[in-house]
């Protein structure tokens, strides 16, 4: 029997790709959305049996704020929780707030949909290797983790970082050229250019790579910050 579920993520493309493959495997998805403030009231108001939700730093302070908020109004809602690779802060974290699961964001389709039957169940889903892996980080931290995100960014051009948000985002080679002024060829050549530096093989991929490892909020962060230098830079003299 399929499961009536939600899915709610960050990023609008990965919402909807799984939502997509969890209806064809039978799966009622009651709505495939990416507000990740109005993400609590969306679940609230729908009740779902199950509801996914991605985030992509299960580390910060008030990531889980609205599994709090769900399971405070919605008790009989098991929230399994899609996010990077862990560390014990994050599953600590997740389960603290009330979730019923935590799955990698790189997990395949079967293992999201055993997480889910598992959840409904009443079961903590969570895979044996993250829970082991989690022990080993606790018990001998690394003196100097490996930022992914950040090293990732490093690779990418300004511009190619642009390209990547557009494509997380779900635009298509047209639009990535009308939206920054450039030929299509020329955001064609510039998508090959970000897949080959991830050392992925399709713009889906790319997404969800970006999401895990949290170079979307990295890029968006210091394009904040090159736009307030360059304010800083035109503004007059006092």
């Amino acid at each position: 029997m399929g499961v009536r579920l939600m899915v709610v993520d960050d990023h609008r493309l990965l919402a909807e790709a799984l939502a997509s493959a969890l209806k064809l495997r039978g799966h009622r998805v009651l709505a495939a959305a990416a507000p990740s403030a109005g993400a609590a009231d969306l679940v609230v108001s729908r009740a779902p049996e199950v509801c996914l939700l991605g985030t992509a730093t299960p580390a910060e302070p008030g990531a889980f704020d609205p599994v709090v908020r769900i399971k405070k109004e919605r008790p009989q809602v098991a929230v399994v929780v899609l996010g990077p690779v862990p560390n014990p802060r994050g599953i600590a974290a997740a389960f603290a707030a009330g979730a019923s699961g935590y799955v990698r964001h790189d997990e395949r389709i079967e293992g999201v949909e055993r997480a889910m039957m598992k959840a409904r169940a009443g079961e903590a889903a969570i895979a044996p290797q993250l829970l082991q892996q989690a022990f080993e980080e606790l018990l001998h931290p690394a003196a100097q983790p490996d930022d992914e995100g950040a090293r990732l960014l490093q690779m990418l051009t300004p511009r190619e970082v642009e390209v990547l948000v557009r494509v997380a985002e779900g635009e298509d080679t047209r639009l990535i050229a009308a939206g920054m002024g450039i030929a299509p060829s020329t955001a064609r050549t510039h998508v090959q250019r970000v897949l080959m530096k991830l050392g992925v093989g399709s713009r889906l991929e790319a997404a969800a790579l970006a999401a895990r490892t949290g170079l979307l909020d990295r890029a968006a962060t210091r394009g904040a910050d090159a736009r307030a230098a360059a304010g800083a830079e035109a503004a007059p003299p006092p």
